[in-house]
């Protein structure tokens, strides 16, 4: 059963039109200092406890639809949770929203350790 439902997932984001980034690629565009907005979706334990990528900036997905107006619209920004799939429901928000230049972290805060990127 969970290997149905991984595999279903990548149809899901072709269909949503959701862009992803792995996290090899995100350290990349972090090192070459590409101005993103890192945005991260968890719940502010998980931000306090669990680590985050250096640079991030808390905005749980319960709060997003009250306060995406303080999002520029004019940056690429990158949605991070947990694993990817709170991430993935803030990318599909933002783009109902009018943001034309949202991708969500594959694996999420998960994928990036896993990958041995370092958390703060």
């Amino acid at each position: 059963m969970l290997q149905q439902l991984f595999q279903r997932q990548p149809s899901t984001h072709q269909q949503t039109g959701v862009r992803m980034i792995s996290a090899a690629d995100l350290q990349q565009r972090l090192s070459r200092q590409e101005p993103l907005v890192l945005l991260d979706v968890r719940s502010a334990e998980e931000y306090a406890h669990d680590g985050r990528i250096s640079g991030s900036r808390l905005l749980p997905l319960a709060m997003l639809p009250q306060r995406s107006s303080e999002l520029p619209r004019d940056s690429t920004i990158v949605c991070i949770c947990r694993s990817g799939r709170r991430s993935q429901a803030a990318c599909e928000y933002l783009a109902r929203a009018g943001f034309t230049n949202v991708i969500n972290l594959t694996g999420g805060i998960i994928g990036w350790r896993s990958a041995g990127f370092p958390l703060n």
